[in-house]
């Protein structure tokens, strides 16, 4: 079964990480952040990480450095701990996926990136897929689910096969990912397990919807996302092949507002 895509995931501009802005008191994937997304109504992307007592934390990095004053692995701290957490330039901690949920209530289309918790895009998956599959049980508003990881998108399928899912994906250059192995890099680029999974939409690199493959699954019918567009006249150019983009940076006009 291969669930489809909602239609509101192709209209309004989708807010990476929220509709973060640091200058203005909303750290990326904060509960600010989500409130101004839905205020804008822009669709809203995020992300999400397994706490140490197996609770999904809507947070972009596997590290607490680079966006708060704490240091070291999400994984390591639990979750009240992490909620307490404040976020750089903002006044709230680290949400759960449940705190997000409720603060989106269905108003606004949200796009949930598992984050490889494997380390090499491997099958050592699980915990945090069927964590986010018992936190959206029961959620009405429109959501779908990603990763890079193929063996998480599998996972997901298992758990929410009623819930569209996609891949993320990329041009998989060595300067970027090097610590993977060519042969997996190539696999990955070429997209070849979006049958597999059950996908009806990739998230792909911005720079490189060019490529191919991308190209082969929008003759398909497959829905074609993209990432991260900074600029308009970067999303004037995604849009030639891209259905929607994945933004921040800027405020994204919305087609028809």
């Amino acid at each position: 079964m291969r669930p489809t895509l909602d239609p509101r995931f192709l209209g309004p501009p989708i807010a990476h990480r929220a509709f973060h802005d640091r200058a203005a008191g909303r750290p990326e994937n904060s509960l600010a952040a989500i409130a101004a997304a839905v205020a804008a109504g822009y669709g809203i992307e995020i992300d999400v990480q397994l706490s140490a007592d197996g609770q999904a934390m809507v947070f972009h990095d596997a590290t607490l450095d680079r966006m708060t004053a704490a240091r070291g692995p999400v994984a390591l701290r639990r979750a009240a701990e992490l909620g307490a957490i404040r976020l750089r330039d903002g006044a709230e901690g680290i949400p759960t996926l449940p705190e997000v949920l409720a603060a989106v209530a269905g108003r606004s289309a949200l796009l949930v990136e598992v984050k490889d918790q494997d380390g090499a895009m491997g099958p050592a998956v699980g915990e945090l897929e069927a964590r986010v599959a018992a936190d959206l049980a029961g959620y009405g508003g429109p959501v779908a689910v990603m990763s890079f990881n193929p063996h998480s998108v599998a996972a997901l399928a298992r758990l929410l096969p009623g819930v569209a899912r996609g891949l993320t994906t990329a041009g998989y250059e060595a300067a970027d990912w090097g610590r993977l192995a060519e042969p997996l890099r190539r696999r990955l680029r070429a997209i070849e397990d979006y049958d597999a999974v059950g996908a009806s939409f990739i998230s792909h690199e911005a720079r490189d919807l060019g490529r191919d493959p991308v190209g082969a699954l929008r003759a398909r019918g497959a829905a074609i996302l993209c990432w991260t567009i900074r600029s308009p006249a970067a999303e004037a150019e995604a849009r030639r092949i891209a259905d929607n983009v994945t933004f921040e940076g800027y405020a994204a006009a919305i087609p028809g507002g």
